[in-house]
């Protein structure tokens, strides 16, 4: 089996003092109930949802040398249509929709699991060309920020990656666990992210360090 590496940056007070003022604005200015009806804990978590994914574009851009976002999800003046970014690489223009989360660690294998909505891959109008997967972890006073790599949106309706539950199943956490999806989502294998793409600027950055994604030793899929 060949082995897989992703990376990981340090995560700096200035961004996340950034992140937390576009949140700020966002829940006070943009409330969006239609989004949260999915979740039944979506509305008291809502400060906590938008931070984690504003956060991660905020760091995105910062690696790749993009312009930060300027609006937190939310914005009604602000909508991208799963288009955060378009990303240039290879001659290729790609249009990135990021997904972030937090973990405990920065621990990862190859059969852990992003979840993505299954309304969000079919949401009419959708820019969306690949999404982006971040992971956040704590270690100690500092925050660190795991670039996992590409999701091909194609890939996963075509179901060439992916597997699709329905809403009601019922899934088991690394730590055995249980909890049961709110709706319709699709769960993408870590071994089915291709790796970011590690510019030398990258490794200059605080933090920077390669992360190995080591193999699954259970055969089903870990949240």
């Amino acid at each position: 089996m060949s082995e897989r590496y992703v990376f990981q940056i340090k995560v700096t007070p200035e961004q996340k003092e950034y992140a937390i003022k576009l949140v700020d604005y966002s829940i006070a200015n943009h409330p969006v109930t239609d989004i949260f009806a999915h979740d039944p804990d979506g509305k008291k978590r809502q400060r906590e949802f938008r931070y984690t994914g504003t956060l991660g574009e905020v760091v995105f851009a910062d690696v790749y040398g993009l312009t930060r976002p300027k609006r937190s999800f939310g914005a009604v003046d602000g909508q991208d249509f799963g288009q955060d970014f378009l990303l240039e690489v290879n001659n290729q223009t790609l249009s990135i929709d990021i997904k972030s989360m937090h973990r405990k660690s920065n621990r990862f294998r190859d059969n852990y699991v992003l979840n993505i909505p299954s309304y969000q891959l079919h949401k009419e109008f959708s820019k969306t060309d690949y999404y982006f997967c971040i992971s956040f972890h704590n270690d100690n006073d500092a925050s660190f920020a795991t670039f996992l790599g590409f999701i091909n949106k194609d890939d996963v309706l075509a179901g060439k990656i992916g597997d699709l539950f329905i809403k009601g199943t019922q899934r088991i956490r690394e730590d055995n666990t249980t909890f049961t999806f709110q709706r319709d989502t699709y769960e993408i294998m870590f071994k089915h992210i291709t790796p970011p793409f590690v510019f030398e600027s990258i490794t200059k950055m605080a933090g920077f360090k390669k992360i190995e994604i080591l193999p699954g030793y259970r055969e089903d899929n870990i949240y």
